[in-house]
């Protein structure tokens, strides 16, 4: 099992930088836009932010790298002919979903802090993974050889199979981590 990183542990944090700068949030507020002037120290800290925003574009960079040649050996796997199911981004896309289901409770609920982890998988790793463009210009494709039924599928099929697979990773990393599945209403915070 994971090492809970508990709930009461998060509400414990407070408007101070933690000792480790690694454990700073990759998307801090930068200050305040009432127009009122930072104080010297915001300064000092935000010229250390910078410093360590080309470590976290580094580790976006590395994780966009890999993410995308998974989709390549995917796609070139699954090879879909023109005017049928587009198997290979429809597989891609809804095991992002299940993934970034699976992330965002290991990293909000259970996995202490870490600066490069979110930024690393989520949107390097997934977002190099999972494609928009591409599920956008397969429909297009569909629709232009009139294969209407199949674009609707797709369309339909992509869109509800990836809420599903969100859910699916969700619970599944509840599941794993021993934490309560979250239901209905008890799973909104308020």
């Amino acid at each position: 099992m994971a090492a809970r990183f508990s709930k009461d542990s998060a509400d414990r944090r407070t408007d101070e930088p933690p000792a480790d700068p690694d454990l700073l949030p990759v998307d801090p507020d930068t200050g305040p836009i009432d127009g009122t002037a930072p104080d010297a120290d915001v300064f000092a800290v935000r010229a250390g932010r910078r410093d360590r925003q080309w470590r976290v574009l580094a580790a976006i960079s590395l994780g966009g790298g890999l993410g995308s040649v998974a989709r390549y050996l995917i796609s070139q796997a699954l090879h879909v002919s023109p005017g049928r199911f587009p198997w290979a981004t429809f597989t891609i896309n809804l095991s992002g979903c299940l993934a970034i289901g699976l992330l965002m409770v290991l990293v909000l609920d259970v996995w202490p802090p870490n600066r490069y982890v979110r930024p690393f998988f989520g949107v390097g790793v997934l977002g190099g993974y999972t494609t928009f463009s591409t599920f956008a210009v397969e429909l297009r494709t569909l629709a232009a050889h009139g294969s209407w039924g199949i674009a609707a599928a797709y369309a339909l099929g992509s869109l509800l199979g990836g809420f599903a697979a969100v859910w699916c990773g969700m619970t599944l990393a509840r599941l794993i981590a021993g934490l309560p599945v979250l239901r209905g209403r008890e799973g909104r915070r308020g």
